[in-house]
């Protein structure tokens, strides 16, 4: 076998369903996926963070937003674009 098989292998093996059936069932709150402004405010209130923090956050957002989203290209690698919207930025145990 190459070390290539061997890699897709180890791979598959590890994404398949966990056969012995433990689960760690944690009730969550999430914010929606994605990321814009509203999620920022949110993450922000759910933080108990001050104004200016706030503002520095929504600050940086923006700047993220004027920014190139453009992968690097020097390494010799390949895989999809980033889904930044698909992602959840806030998931913390829902408190008793």
């Amino acid at each position: 076998m190459t070390t290539n098989t061997d890699t897709i292998e180890a791979v598959r093996s590890a994404t398949e369903k966990y056969k012995y059936g433990f689960v760690t069932d944690i009730e969550a709150e999430q914010a929606p996926p994605g990321l814009n402004e509203e999620i920022v405010r949110f993450i922000s209130a759910k933080k108990n963070e001050p104004e200016w923090l706030l503002e520095w956050r929504l600050k940086a957002f923006r700047a993220w937003l004027a920014m190139e989203k453009e992968e690097p290209t020097w390494a010799n690698v390949h895989y999809p674009p980033i889904d930044y919207q698909g992602a959840y930025y806030y998931s913390a145990p829902k408190s008793d």
